[in-house]
């Protein structure tokens, strides 16, 4: 590999000729060899998108020769537009504190690429200077906090209609599933007969309302600190420049975005990112329920529940033939613990900062942008490969809606609790089902059995279910 020299405030540093990064990114990839994970993709395009904004800004303003801005703006959409040099962004996740190293690295970048599009060379920034004018009236301290911000506003824009798609399939089989009558379970319990379909339906409502959640802590998001400088003053910036960068980032990225009412608190706190983390998390929790409960519905297939059957994707067994596995409802609950070690990571670093900067940004930013992309992903192969290929065994559910002796519940209006329990224990005890021996003590004639014990009077006593859109 052959290099060029290049200088920053510390010294000369050799640098890889191709490189478009300099010697500050050079520096950071010497210290940092850390876990060999580069920045997310959205993420650096969210810092790209900063300095575009900048640059269009500062080029109006008159505070930008109009050529280098043009140059600037050039390269940046080379890298948002068509893609390229994200190899060219090489600083470990792991790094300085407050994410210099990236920032650095983003402006290097930027700043070569501009040069080689005036005519010059990688290395050579007589004309466009990273720290210069792709820096212009910035500071890592206002750029990565609102990258992070810019970020996971993308990423959430593509997890939602995911989230939603999921729900609605959820909803479709709750319909499929209306009349399905199946024993419902509580404490792992027999408890009074159910349809399958109303146990759908809750998990389509439950990621609904988990949809509108993480809508709603998104909301933080959009408010940007950008123009806050390095420490909330502004110094260094044009009086107008906070109010365009958020019109122009709005702009370029079809967000609504606005600046936030007090730049001090953006750099200094980083509540925003916690809660989204946290819609995340809660979500996640009832996504590890949902999936343990199609591991339990579709146990067996001969000594488990085995209510319904799941996609058959794979073999199950390198030593059992014919097994197959809820391989779809593991993986989940895999991709959902993870996350889970995310948000943890997110909530201790939020509350690493002191005084006017958290500096563990870096790790934020890296575990907000993985928690949102692999649960974009997961859902996305979860709804495809498992939900919508779910079968209903109707002869299986409908024994155990039968079998269960909690039918009884529903004889507590005509012969009270107490005889209703003495029913129960005697059928248990004798092996009896619950009609047989209402029957043998003549507590009420078959007729009004039959009447009173109704699997759909029991699953849906109000019809509610026909009545409802699902």
């Amino acid at each position: 590999m052959s290099f060029r020299t290049e200088h920053d405030s510390i010294g000369d540093l050799k640098v890889p000729k191709e490189a478009l990064w300099g010697a500050q990114t050079q520096r950071a990839v010497h210290n940092f060899p850390i876990s060999g994970i580069k920045p997310h993709p959205v993420f650096i395009k969210a810092t790209v998108h900063i300095k575009k904004a900048a640059a269009r800004f500062h080029s109006k303003a008159g505070v930008l020769d109009k050529k280098k801005a043009d140059a600037i703006i050039k390269a940046a959409d080379e890298i948002l537009m068509k893609g390229q040099w994200i190899d060219q962004f090489v600083v470990d996740v792991y790094q300085a504190g407050a994410g210099t190293s990236h920032h650095m690295n983003t402006n290097e970048v930027l700043a070569n690429r501009a040069n080689e599009i005036l005519g010059g060379k990688r290395g050579d920034y007589k004309w466009v200077h990273p720290n210069d004018h792709v820096n212009m009236g910035q500071s890592t301290n206002d750029v990565i906090p609102s990258a992070l911000r810019l970020s996971g506003l993308l990423l959430i824009r593509d997890l939602l209609p995911v989230l939603g798609k999921l729900s609605e399939t959820f909803f479709k089989k709750g319909k499929e599933f209306n009349k399905v009558y199946k024993s419902g379970r509580t404490h792992l319990q027999d408890a009074v007969p159910i349809s399958l379909g109303q146990e759908f339906t809750a998990y389509g409502e439950c990621l609904k309302r988990h949809r509108n959640r993480i809508t709603a802590a998104s909301n933080d998001l959009k408010e940007l600190g950008i123009g806050g400088s390095a420490a909330g003053s502004g110094l260094n910036t044009h009086k107008d420049y906070a109010a365009n960068m958020a019109r122009l980032l709005s702009e370029q990225t079809g967000l609504k975005l606005v600046v936030h009412p007090n730049l001090f608190e953006a750099m200094q706190s980083l509540a925003p990112a916690v809660s989204v983390s946290n819609a995340i998390r809660n979500l996640t929790l009832d996504l590890i329920r949902i999936a343990n409960d199609f591991r339990l519905m579709a146990s067996g297939p001969t000594t488990g529940f085995g209510e319904i059957s799941l996609p058959v994707l794979q073999p199950g067994s390198s030593i059992m033939p014919g097994k197959v596995n809820p391989v779809m409802a593991e993986c989940l609950n895999m991709v959902c613990f993870q996350i889970l070690g995310f948000d943890t990571t997110i909530a201790m670093a939020s509350q690493a900062g002191q005084l006017e900067l958290n500096v563990m940004m870096p790790v934020i930013a890296y575990n907000q942008n993985q928690m949102l992309t692999l649960l974009t992903q997961m859902l996305r192969v979860f709804d495809e490969k498992c939900v919508k290929g779910i079968k209903a065994d109707k002869k299986k559910c409908l024994y155990f809606a039968e079998s269960s002796v909690q039918i009884a519940a529903a004889l507590n209006p005509v012969i009270g609790y107490e005889k209703a329990a003495e029913v129960v224990k005697t059928a248990l005890k004798e092996g009896k089902t619950i009609r047989q021996v209402v029957l043998e003590k003549n507590l009420i004639s078959e007729e009004k059995y039959s009447q009173t014990v109704k699997l759909n009077k029991i699953v849906d006593p109000h019809g509610r279910s026909a009545k409802r859109k699902l």
